[in-house]
C-alpha cells in the first residue's frame, strides 16, 4: 500500500496507531529520582540504540510528569517487567504519587530499580530530542543485566509473554 497524499491526516494517524498496536513490544517502567523521592511510567517504545557507545533510546509522551522531572545528566532505569508484573504496568500506566507503594525497589545506578524484573538497564541521560508529540531519551548506558524469568509484552491492548516454537 503506498501512501495516499489527500488521506485525510485523521485517518491515517488512526490507520498508524492501529499498526502499531499489531506488533507486540516489550513493557518497562522507565523510573528517575527527583527531589529526593521516586518517579515512574510505564514504557513499551524503548529501544537499543549503539553498541559502541552502549546506548539506549526511550520514547516519553511530551506531556509525561517523568519527563518533566529529567534533564541530560539525569539517572534513568529502564525495568523492562516480567509476565507475572502486569499490575505494576496498569498502575504506572496511570497518573498520581502512589506509584510506588508496596512495589519492591532499590536505588541502582541512582534510579529506582524494581525487583523480580525481567532486564534492567541503568542510564545516564546523554540527549533528549524532540520529535513530535515525544521527545526520545537518549541514554548512556552504565548497567545492565537480565534474568531468565518470561518478559510482559503488550499487543493489541493486551498483556501476554513471548512463547518459543
Amino acid at each position: 500500500m503506498t501512501h495516499d497524499p489527500a488521506l485525510d491526516p485523521a485517518v491515517l494517524q488512526k490507520s498508524f496507531r492501529a499498526a502499531m498496536g499489531n506488533l507486540a513490544a516489550a513493557v518497562s517502567v522507565v523510573t528517575t529520582i527527583h527531589d529526593g523521592g521516586p518517579h515512574g511510567t510505564t514504557v513499551s517504545a524503548f529501544s537499543s540504540l549503539s553498541m559502541d557507545p552502549p546506548m539506549m533510546v526511550v520514547s516519553l509522551d511530551n506531556t509525561s510528569n517523568l519527563l518533566a522531572k529529567i534533564d541530560v545528566g539525569s539517572r534513568i532505569g529502564v525495568n523492562v517487567l516480567a509476565a507475572h508484573q502486569d499490575q505494576i504496568a496498569v498502575r504506572f500506566a496511570g497518573k498520581g504519587d502512589d506509584k510506588f507503594l508496596d512495589v519492591p525497589w532499590q536505588l541502582e545506578d541512582g534510579a529506582p530499580a524494581l525487583r523480580d524484573r525481567h532486564a534492567w538497564i541503568g542510564l545516564t541521560v546523554d540527549r533528549l530530542v524532540t520529535a513530535g508529540d515525544h521527545t526520545l531519551v537518549l541514554g548512556a548506558v552504565e548497567s545492565a543485566d537480565s534474568s531468565e524469568v518470561a518478559p510482559l509484552t503488550y499487543w493489541q491492548r493486551t498483556f501476554g509473554t513471548h512463547q518459543a516454537f
